[in-house]
């Protein structure tokens, strides 16, 4: 047998074993892959890669890896429906990183995220502004699911015959008790005016902001590094 003519032959024997095999473990669209799914997906791909392209070892035996990997997580995703520990620990659990328009920096830095990726998510959300958001849940697929303050929900201006102010995008001016000065001087302010922001908001020292930012009618938002909530709530306990 020629070597074209097996690498031919393995790699529609590697198709059609990755397509039953992947129909199996049931559909999942791309941006709902959680972080196991992904693993599972690139190491799929790389033993069926071989399946079809290695001609110096038997196929049956890359062949047999493919289906034993198949049939290990098709047996992990049967036991994380079942069992709901053991779902939290191998698929993660999703997390409150934003509550009553604050941001919760414990929470955030566990998902290893800065504060550029959670504005990035939000923004793919339609979200500006944080003070708007009652509560901001990060999804195990990497997602951001948010919930506005009822006041801040969106109404279309049209349906109600009101006249409204376009709002301006809310400018970063603190990240992690660092001044953005650029920020500031395209805004038209001074260090001062900021610091006297501070002040007025009981900010003794800048080490105190996680993350600060003035929209166009200098209104500014703060968000300390430490932030007192009662409690954050777990949304991920079984209701009883």
């Amino acid at each position: 047998m020629t070597t074209i003519t097996e690498v031919f032959l393995q790699t529609i024997l590697s198709f059609f074993t990755i397509l039953f095999i992947t129909r199996i473990l049931g559909r999942q669209q791309v941006g709902q892959l959680t972080l196991f799914d992904y693993i599972n997906g690139i190491t799929f791909g790389s033993i069926a890669a071989t399946v079809a392209t290695d001609l110096n070892q038997r196929t049956w035996h890359h062949l047999l890896g493919l289906v034993l990997f198949g049939g290990l997580t098709f047996l992990m995703q049967y036991i994380c429906v079942k069992n709901r520990r053991v779902s939290k620990v191998i698929q993660g659990e999703p997390i409150i990183v934003i509550q009553d328009g604050k941001i919760l920096e414990k929470n955030l830095s566990r998902f290893h995220y800065t504060v550029d990726d959670l504005t990035h998510l939000l923004r793919k959300k339609d979200v500006f502004d944080i003070n708007s958001v009652k509560y901001g849940i990060l999804e195990t697929t990497g997602e951001i699911s948010v919930l506005k303050v009822a006041s801040k929900e969106y109404v279309k201006a049209e349906d109600m015959n009101l006249q409204t102010k376009q709002e301006s995008l809310p400018t970063e001016v603190i990240i992690t008790g660092n001044i953005i000065y650029e920020n500031l001087q395209r805004r038209g302010l001074t260090v001062k005016w900021l610091l006297d922001q501070l002040k007025m908001m009981n900010v003794k020292s800048m080490k105190e902001v996680f993350y600060a930012t003035v929209d166009g009618d200098k209104r500014v938002y703060i968000d300390k590094e430490e932030d007192h909530f009662k409690k954050s709530e777990d949304i991920t306990e079984e209701q009883r």
